[in-house]
């Protein structure tokens, strides 16, 4: 069932890092490490944004620089909703979505106008848009960011998201990544998907056949938005806090290098480039407030001799014969 899902080439490592994700909030207090839970939370929330990213990263050869901002958008609405006595999930989660896809929508029309650097740029200005409309919102915190001091309620539903019950919060957005894959997964692997790979060859040549390429390609686009819009909710739940910090450029930069760090087109890739990156990025804080300078070489050499990321630098060991 692994192998089916993401792809024989890495089936050992994703059953085990699924495992892992399932059993962390038993794992973590049995050996005195409760935060882990928290670390694993936060993996799995910035795993879904990259999945949404590698969507038409990967499959679709669009680099957006910019997806850092529908993250934003989710989170922000989940915390203005709030601030106004508004916790209702059932109204909260469904209007962040539609925001985060019309902004997609709006944003992705004008830039698929474009190619190459042009596209990167101007997905780079968008955001930083509404990165600016953050900072000038002075009602909701500024610079200051916004606290959101009740997480979503389901209360029809009986799912209780409250800090008291981190547990069950835990555990809808593991739900919500095996969602997410398993969605791209039958996106990709459908006629639509199909278009949006031949586009990345060759967009001209789709055209020429009568394929309207760009509807297909926005469509994408807005879907990958909502996804990003949906890990932005989370995140704001999680941290029940929000800043425009979240939505600026470095972020986005962040999730393509998850995206590129595990391996882009492949289904599963990108949750392992969020582990990599994230569990990285804690240990070499912890041991210098330059990590960064530690962390970029580490991520060159990656992209210069081991092609397809982790995905492909792990498929080869699991392909390789035994004893060999």
């Amino acid at each position: 069932m692994i192998s089916t899902m993401f792809g024989k080439p890495t089936a050992w490592t994703t059953t085990v890092l699924l495992v892992v994700f399932a059993l962390m909030p038993f794992v973590a207090p049995a050996i005195g490490e409760a935060f882990y839970v928290d670390v694993f939370t936060r993996i799995m929330i910035w795993s879904i944004a990259a999945v949404g990213l590698n969507l038409i990263l990967g499959y679709g050869g669009m680099v957006s620089f910019g997806h850092a901002a529908y993250i934003g958008i989710g989170g922000y609405t989940v915390a203005i909703f709030g601030f106004h006595d508004i916790t209702n999930g059932f109204i909260q989660w469904p209007v962040a979505l539609a925001i985060s896809g019309l902004a997609a929508l709006v944003f992705g029309a004008i830039s698929l106008r474009t190619r190459g650097v042009y596209f990167i740029m101007i997905t780079l200005a968008f955001a930083q848009m509404v990165f600016f409309l953050g900072v000038s919102a002075d009602k909701y915190g500024s610079n200051d960011g916004l606290n959101v001091w009740n997480r979503s309620t389901f209360e029809v539903a009986g799912l209780d998201l409250s800090i008291d019950d981190n547990m069950t919060f835990y555990y809808v957005i593991f739900a919500l990544l095996l969602l997410v894959i398993y969605v791209t997964r039958r996106i990709v692997n459908s006629r639509f998907g199909m278009v949006i790979q031949g586009a990345r060859s060759n967009d001209t040549r789709l055209q020429t056949v009568g394929v309207p390429t760009y509807a297909y390609r926005l469509t994408a686009f807005v879907i990958s938005g909502v996804i990003c819009g949906l890990a932005g909710v989370l995140q704001a739940n999680f941290e029940q806090f929000v800043s425009p910090d979240m939505m600026d450029w470095p972020r986005s930069g962040e999730l393509m290098f998850m995206v590129i760090m595990g391996g882009m087109g492949s289904l599963f890739g990108p949750v392992l480039g969020a582990t990599a990156f994230l569990i990285l990025s804690e240990v070499l804080s912890g041991i210098t407030i330059h990590w960064h300078l530690i962390f970029g070489p580490l991520l060159i050499l990656l992209v210069l001799y081991v092609r397809g990321g982790l995905t492909g630098l792990i498929g080869k060991f699991e392909r390789r014969p035994p004893g060999v």
